[in-house]
């Protein structure tokens, strides 16, 4: 794996790439970084130039200031401004939780950059909205968004026992999953100074009005996964349902049962067959 830097949307991005061949950029989500990616990045290598990216707020790559600047339609453009700037027209885009929410986004507002969509536990922005207005299970699930709200105070007991908090946003259904090597990459960069906030403000941003979309796209043409673990603690598999209206082009969902939210890092041997089979599929 290399380890680099570009600017993208006016910040400085860093990214991890590995292999040969199509664009695959791999997004991750809170409160991770690129090495969320670390089982899937040699496996893909194989067959793909792959790019995992800190996303903006995260570990190495530039942190703003404000809330403001972690809006997903600017941290969309960051994306699309990284595929340009290696020189692609066209990338296919894996996003986990934040990142999911990113590729979506990209999904409505740049789909000619998308070769092909890859979603991992990330709700479509349309459900996820309609269940937090009328799912009281998922309202309850999602009481950190409400939380995640109030400034300073969350960053401020994430200091107070950051190791133990972070395991316990970390925790899924296996011990083995997350070593304590691997709490300790995690936790490593959530320490340095603005960290644990600039990653609270993508729920923060996530609240504040955005201008309105220049296209208006009703349904995703892009040929798209979704690979959902079933166990997953904080979005319910009820809104994986009744997806197919909201694509016109071609759409598999594929559950995964014993999983947790932390599908790749759980299932990786699983989520790299469903990604590579997806990669290689034809569609007319």
């Amino acid at each position: 794996m290399e380890h680099l830097n570009i600017k993208a949307n006016g910040i400085n991005i860093h990214y991890v790439t590995e292999g040969k061949g199509p664009l695959v950029v791999l997004l991750h989500g809170f409160p991770e970084f690129w090495y969320a990616w670390r089982h899937q990045i040699p496996a893909l290598a194989q067959h793909f130039k792959v790019v995992a990216p800190d996303l903006r707020g995260y570990h190495e790559t530039e942190r703003p200031p404000h809330v403001e600047d972690y809006r997903l339609d600017i941290v969309a453009k960051d994306i699309s401004g990284l595929i340009r700037a290696l020189g692609n027209d066209k990338a296919t885009v894996v996003g986990h939780d934040w990142g999911g929410a990113v590729a979506w986004k990209l999904a409505y507002d740049e789909p000619e950059i998308l070769e092909r969509l890859a979603i991992l536990n990330s709700p479509h922005p349309a459900q996820f909205k309609k269940a937090l207005k009328s799912n009281l299970k998922q309202m309850l699930k999602s009481w950190y968004i409400f939380f995640f709200q109030i400034p300073w105070l969350p960053e401020r007991l994430f200091l107070m026992r950051p190791k133990a908090y972070l395991k316990s946003i970390l925790k899924g259904l296996h011990k083995e999953t997350f070593s304590n090597e691997d709490i300790a990459q995690y936790l490593k960069p959530l320490l340095e100074p603005g960290a644990m906030t600039a990653a609270l403000n993508y729920y923060r941003a996530s609240f504040r009005k955005a201008p309105p979309s220049e296209r208006k796209i009703s349904k995703i043409a892009t040929p798209t996964l979704m690979i959902w673990g079933e166990e997953d603690k904080a979005l319910g598999k009820e809104l994986t349902e009744g997806m197919e209206p909201l694509f016109s082009g071609p759409f598999q969902l594929r559950r995964l049962p014993q999983c947790s939210h932390w599908v790749q890092e759980e299932q990786p041997e699983e989520v790299n067959r469903l990604l590579m089979e997806f990669l290689f599929t034809k569609f007319t």
